[in-house]
């Protein structure tokens, strides 16, 4: 059985974070400006399904799924420019400190995208 992570109990729960979107530096590639746009667009999604009243798991789930395959969008970005890596950097800090970032699947993706570079 997989362990309970604070993503899990987020999506199980009904409670969430309040999002605080951390917005791209307008000289990062639009490449990663989209990749964040569209992982804050999701993250503020799944906010919504959790708190919306009534909301089933399976909902709750979908929601889960999407934001995580977005942020895992951001974490396998390539980011070759030194305003790109900050920028990557600074947002992934940013979800972190959320405790959002607490799956192996982000490490790895963080560590192979860096090897693409």
């Amino acid at each position: 059985m997989p362990a309970i992570t604070r993503r899990t109990l987020l999506a199980l729960t009904g409670a969430a974070v309040a999002v605080d979107p951390v917005s791209a530096d307008v000289r990062t590639l639009p490449q990663l400006q989209a990749l964040i746009a569209a992982h804050e667009a999701a993250y503020a999604a799944f906010h919504r399904v959790v708190h919306r009243a009534g909301s089933s798991r399976d909902n709750r789930a979908r929601a889960d799924g999407l934001e995580q395959e977005a942020l895992l969008a951001v974490c396998s970005y390539p980011a070759i420019s030194v305003v790109d890596r900050r920028t990557k950097a600074r947002y992934l800090l940013a979800v972190e400190a959320r405790g959002e970032l607490d799956l192996q699947e982000h490490m790895q993706a963080i560590l192979h995208s860096m090897m693409r570079g």
